[in-house]
């Protein structure tokens, strides 16, 4: 089953992409025939940046993209929404591609399921 989710939200302030990527990881570990793929857009193309240094015991936004990378999973991030937020020519976490909605139209036809977070 291939599996789409959205993220909307900054990495921290509210729990949205966490929820998402703890969801993610859950059905790679569950469910290991799934198929994950991540689209972030809006300030959740900030998801993306590396060095993420959080407080020990919090979550890490970082920490949790790279588990779902490891696992198979496939991230993108919108081009535009990155170029709007000026962090399009930064590096960003290996493995984390620059994408358009034409990616995520293609990827929303062929998924089975849709989460948006």
């Amino acid at each position: 089953m291939k599996i789409l989710f959205i993220i909307n939200d900054a990495p921290y302030g509210t729990e949205k992409a966490y929820n998402a990527l703890r969801m993610a990881m859950t059905l790679q570990k569950e469910q290991s025939e799934s198929e994950i793929n991540i689209f972030l857009m809006a300030d959740a193309v900030t998801c993306a940046l590396p060095n993420q240094n959080t407080p020990n015991g919090y979550y890490n936004i970082e920490r949790m993209l790279r588990a779902v990378i490891n696992k198979g999973g496939k991230v993108k991030a919108c081009g535009s929404c990155a170029e709007a937020r000026g962090i399009k020519n930064l590096s960003l976490i290996e493995g984390v591609e620059i994408s358009n909605m034409p990616e995520l139209a293609k990827w929303t036809v062929e998924a089975d399921k849709v989460l948006s977070f």
